[in-house]
């Protein structure tokens, strides 16, 4: 089971925790150092993909000379957003890592992102009140 805990700051900002100790600060899009949490929501993305591809690739035998993604999406109404773009950035060290890339970019993407898959299959947000 995933978990974290969201709670308002002494200074009035606000963190998420998780059980390992990590933090992140969240804030608005006008704060300095901080992610907005649709920001987060698309680095939730990002990161699924992209520690899913790096082992996956890497255990075919195909280090890749960089990895990395931008992850992006407009809101297409007020609070609401539209299709979440994944872009690669790469560099491969041959013509076949690059296929073995792709294919394994595109077998995470459909099958084993569990953050998109949960984005696109609609998963319920359930509200308990105290």
């Amino acid at each position: 089971m995933a978990n974290v805990r969201v709670e308002r700051t002494e200074d009035g900002g606000f963190r998420a925790t998780n059980a390992r100790g990590a933090e992140v600060a969240i804030g608005g899009g006008d704060q300095e150092g901080v992610f907005t949490p649709v920001e987060l929501l698309l680095a939730a993305v990002g990161g699924c993909n992209i520690v899913t591809v790096e082992p996956l690739t890497a255990q075919r035998g195909h280090r890749l000379v960089r990895l990395a993604m931008t992850v992006e999406s407009e809101k297409i109404e007020s609070h609401k957003l539209g299709t979440v773009t994944v872009t690669y950035d790469v560099e491969v060290p041959s013509e076949e890592a690059g296929e073995v890339f792709e294919a394994v970019a595109h077998r995470v993407h459909e099958k084993y992102c569990t953050v998109s898959r949960s984005l696109q299959d609609g998963t319920e947000v359930r509200l308990e009140l105290p």
